[in-house]
């Protein structure tokens, strides 16, 4: 048996090479991985000892050569490729253990010159992966370290060969690792090229996602489901302390949570069902600010996801204990608020230090894909517009702006009722806007009066205005840009309301 192995992740390497070399296994090596092996006194042969030349150009040319690939690429059961190889004297290669140059991480530093990127991209590597692949039925690779163990075995259980399955399984692997190398090559150079076009969406894009584990069901129990990740950042890249597995609808409900309160900058609280808030508030401290999200909506909260952007402390945990939730995701975990909710079996606690908001959001239809930039537009005091006779106070001008910064999260159409940094009242994915306040000013009830209303988008008639006024709702917040604006701003001036127009939509289907 002959080992051509030539690794950039040396991962589990020197037990594993240690194994081959017990099985009496011949191995090649290149450069750094040849200088590992033979530190850990591993025989190997040096790669130019087999080729006749020697590495060069900086390491860019060592095992693009026909006495390798050759060996890689002969049919052992052709006639007609026995004799070429005996005849340029080629010898076959039964197993290829590489891993590529790290592009990936290379791309993620944030200072990374085009120079660097180019010269971390792999050119030797993937065609030795794409030659032993190709020739599966002779030939083993190896991508992936957390494989070693499983090959080792096979191949002392079968006399220094793998198994049929086992083949094509590592061969099916390596051509799903140099696809997906390829495509961060030619996302990465894409976007390269749109930033110097000024360009916003590249003419091809190529997605990779690695499956983390198959889930118990989708959105209902007959739907099959399984979670997929992609890159570094992301919901995806939690970590899961406790509870049992997570569903389909946690993942999208946990999704939402973390997007609305990484909108804050204060501690803020969320209760998410079914992908909209049920309860949204800041406040001084985390416990006060989840203790106001959760009353905003008790009813609903029941069984709901929480999303914290501040550490879980003590009397947060205590709270969120005293009640049915499904599930908590948080930067961070104090150790004695950790330890309380974990007495609680049927919740899962999530912890996400670092949640990076994606520049894109991606919705696949049939046949096709839409991307747009993430909604990520906050709205500050100066970008207000006051276009009533009535001016709101400091107070309500800001409960406006967390209204509006809450209706951006709340499927269209879309109505937010405010006091006090907390919600009262959500009317959510309504057809007509007037039932979506309505649904909204009955769930706040009574606390209605004295608070502020924000609308994902313009008023076009004054049902709206003249219902709110009708509560008690004393300011309202809307983009504005109807061709009726006017019977709007009549209404509140003749009702003795403010409203300040933000020139911004926040659509959300």
């Amino acid at each position: 048996m002959r080992a051509l192995i030539s690794v950039s992740d040396k991962t589990g390497l020197v037990p594993f090479a240690r194994g081959l070399a017990a099985l009496g296994c011949e191995i090649i090596s290149t450069g750094g991985t040849y200088k590992l092996l033979s530190d850990n006194g591993i025989p190997c042969i040096a790669i130019d000892s087999v080729t006749g030349f020697p590495e060069m150009m900086d390491g860019r040319v060592k095992t693009l050569h026909p006495l390798i690939h050759g060996g890689l690429l002969g049919l052992r059961d052709n006639e007609e490729h026995q004799r070429s190889a005996k005849e340029h004297n080629i010898q076959w290669i039964d197993l290829v253990v590489v891993n590529l140059y790290p592009f990936e991480k290379t791309i993620q530093k944030p200072d990374v010159t085009l120079e660097e990127a180019i010269e971390n991209i792999d050119i030797g590597g993937p065609s030795m992966l794409r030659s032993a692949s190709k020739n599966y039925k002779f030939v083993g690779v190896v991508v992936n370290p957390d494989r070693y163990e499983t090959v080792l075995k096979s191949l002392q259980d079968n006399n220094g060969v793998l198994t049929d399955s086992l083949r094509f399984d590592l061969a099916l692997e390596a051509f799903s690792h140099t696809a997906r190398y390829d495509s961060l090559i030619a996302d990465y150079l894409s976007g390269l090229k749109n930033k110097s076009q000024d360009k916003h969406f590249p003419d091809k894009t190529f997605m990779s996602y690695t499956k983390l584990n198959e889930l118990r069901y989708g959105e209902n129990p007959h739907q099959k489901a399984a979670f997929y990740v992609n890159g570094s950042s992301g919901l995806a890249h939690f970590k899961q302390l406790h509870g049992k597995e997570l569903s389909y609808n946690n993942i999208l409900d946990l999704e939402a949570a973390y997007q609305i309160v990484s909108s804050f900058e204060l501690p803020a609280a969320t209760v998410v069902k079914h992908n909209n808030p049920c309860g949204v508030a800041i406040a001084d401290s985390i416990s006060e600010a989840y203790k106001k999200a959760f009353e905003a909506d008790s009813v609903s909260a029941f069984g709901g996801i929480v999303g914290l952007n501040r550490i879980l402390d003590f009397a947060t945990a205590e709270l969120i204990a005293s009640t049915f939730i499904e599930a908590v995701i948080a930067p961070a975990y104090e150790p004695d608020a950790l330890h309380l909710l974990a007495q609680k079996p049927s919740i899962r606690l999530l912890e996400l230090p670092n949640f990076i908001q994606p520049e894109w959001a991606y919705r696949f239809i049939s046949g096709g894909l839409l991307i747009q930039e993430n909604d990520q537009f906050k709205t500050n005091k100066d970008s207000l517009e006051f276009i009533t006779e009535l001016k709101p106070e400091l107070k309500e001008i800001n409960d406006l702006l967390f209204a509006f910064n809450v209706v951006r999260h709340v499927k269209s159409n879309a109505i937010v009722v405010v006091k006090n940094g907390q919600t009262l009242g959500i009317g959510a994915g309504q057809m007509s806007r007037i039932e979506a306040v309505e649904i909204a000013l009955k769930k706040a009830g009574d606390a209605a009066k004295g608070a502020v209303l924000a609308s994902d988008a313009f008023f076009p008639f004054s049902d709206s205005v003249n219902l709110a006024s009708k509560t008690g709702i004393v300011s309202i917040i809307q983009p504005g840009g109807s061709k009726k604006d006017v019977d709007s701003v009549q209404a509140c001036n003749e009702l003795g309301l403010s409203m300040v127009f933000t020139g911004i939509r926040h659509f959300k289907h």
